[in-house]
């Protein structure tokens, strides 16, 4: 702590001029000045790492008493911030303002160079610094500029790894407030970005901005090497690895190589065995912040990953990749032997164990073998016939209970799914999944033999056993046996009718 000493003039009652020090602290690991020894106190902790204030009821410590505070309000459910508009409640002060802005749109303050308007008088004037150019704050740490002071702290917490916005719901801590505020509304469900031409809402602005180059049609991301265009950058990084296949970096121990370097650090750690990260909830451990990270959202709800044409999202950025392949249609995995492309690795893997022909699944009962595991379980119903679950009602029996709770809700007669496009009603809400896939185009199933894609995994499952030759469905009154159920009914209606005629 290095403590300096600045003279300041200030006028008494009397008018006369009086010399008073004021002190000027400053922190000696990254260089902030602070105006009293409370504030450097309480600075330092960021570089300790010391969390005096303890939650006696979940254990979670915090850096201030204001956090814990806040955190508190968890544990009571009081909610005591309330909109006076729509008596919505908030556990904060900026979980109401943020929720505000849906009620009033008003925007005084605007920019004379530029039009630019701003709710807040101090935007303006923070906005304004960007026509002037002039850049007065610098890092201490990497020479980088900056036009506010506030963008100089943001910066400096990359250094300092400061997150001192934390999410009341969930504890996750952000270096922006902006961030915390995204976040927030994955919790409050909150959408206040709405597209005016279909309506659809979204929690960012960047992701309506996103969203609208659908209705305008632009792609202006577009790939050097053929020529083919993309709505986004991530979607033309993506398609490059159809180009190049360059895998530059090696893990020493295994072999195994990586396109990029981050990529093979986050590989090295399965070696040493070491699962540094622990969930807080269920004390599983991880070998990265990443995997912890995806891991969490189980039990937060969370899913970040917003697809631009259907709004479908997801808790992992790879999942969308590869929901999103349904829409462009891209498929960059290609089969060297015979040209088949796929939309994902996983549906090459098994395409080719058609032409390696393995089939590493055997049954123990028949010693027939499948190419996959999902083929040899449908096959076992074949020597297994066991219904447990019997329905009292109508007497239909089931091999699973979950069949059985889902059959129940037939003859109760409640539809509570309904579907927002065309307002058709389900029981289950797996048969509204189902059904959208109508509106949607979707079709997940893939055929790993052929390519050939299914919005139904029944169909996928049927239309494989043209494939393998399966026909699990047989007559017990004579040898043959049959693909699909409907066939082996028609077969035993021929019996009958010739036991009739007997």
């Amino acid at each position: 702590m290095e403590e300096t000493r600045h003279h300041v003039k200030t006028k008494e009652k009397t008018g006369s001029l009086k010399r008073k020090d004021k002190i000027c602290l400053t922190c000696t690991q990254c260089g902030q000045s602070l105006g009293c020894k409370q504030s450097l106190k309480n600075h330092m902790t960021i570089h300790t790492g010391e969390k005096s204030f303890t939650c006696d009821q979940c254990g979670t410590s915090f850096r201030h008493s204001s956090y814990l505070n806040k955190h508190m309000l968890i544990h009571t459910g009081e909610k005591p911030h309330e909109c006076d508009q729509c008596s919505k409640t908030f556990l904060s002060a900026p979980e109401l303002k943020v929720h505000l802005t849906v009620h009033t749109k008003e925007k005084p303050y605007s920019c004379s160079l530029c039009g630019k308007r701003f709710k807040y008088q101090q935007s303006l004037k923070a906005h304004q610094k960007i026509h002037t150019g002039v850049r007065e704050f610098m890092c201490f740490e990497c020479k980088k500029t900056f036009i506010r002071a506030e963008h100089l702290k943001q910066h400096q917490r990359i250094h300092t790894g400061e997150k001192p916005y934390m999410c009341l719901h969930c504890d996750k801590r952000f270096s922006q407030s902006g961030d915390l505020k995204a976040h927030e509304r994955i919790h409050t469900g909150e959408k206040p970005f709405t597209c005016v031409q279909c309506g659809t809402s979204f929690r960012r602005s960047s992701h309506l901005n996103l969203h609208m180059l659908i209705h305008t049609g632009e792609k202006t991301h577009e790939c050097d090497q053929c020529s083919k265009r993309f709505l986004r950058a991530s979607e033309l990084k993506n398609h490059l690895t159809v180009h190049t296949k360059e895998k530059p970096y090696s893990c020493s121990l295994c072999g195994k190589r990586f396109a990029r370097q981050l990529n093979l650090k986050a590989h090295q750690k399965i070696h040493t065995g070491v699962r540094e990260f622990k969930c807080f909830e269920c004390e599983k451990t991880f070998i990265t912040a990443g995997e912890l990270k995806q891991h969490q959202r189980i039990h937060t709800g969370e899913k970040p990953y917003a697809c631009l044409h259907c709004d479908k999202t997801f808790s992992r950025a790879g999942d969308l990749k590869k929901h999103e392949r349904i829409h462009t249609g891209e498929k960059p995995y290609t089969c060297v032997q015979c040209g088949t492309s796929f939309s994902c690795s996983s549906s090459l893997n098994r395409h080719m164990l058609i032409h390696n022909g393995e089939k590493t699944h055997k049954c123990d009962q028949c010693s027939k073998i499948f190419l996959r595991a999902s083929e040899l379980k449908s096959h076992l119903t074949v020597h297994t016939k066991k219904k447990p679950y019997s329905c009292s009602l109508c007497r239909k029996k089931f091999a699973y209970l979950s069949s059985f709770n889902t059959h129940k809700k037939i003859h109760s007669g409640v539809r509570e799914h309904v579907c927002s496009e065309c307002e058709k009603t389900f029981i289950t809400a797996r048969n509204l999944k189902e059904h959208q896939r109508i509106h949607t185009g979707e079709k997940p199933y893939m055929c790993s033999y052929c390519n050939k894609t299914f919005s139904l995994l029944g169909n996928l499952k049927r239309h494989e056993r043209i494939h393998t030759g399966e026909k699990r469905y047989r007559c017990d009154q004579c040898p043959k046996s049959f693909r699909q159920s409907v066939q082996l009914k028609k077969h035993l209606k021929r019996h009958k009718r010739k036991k009739l005629i007997k």
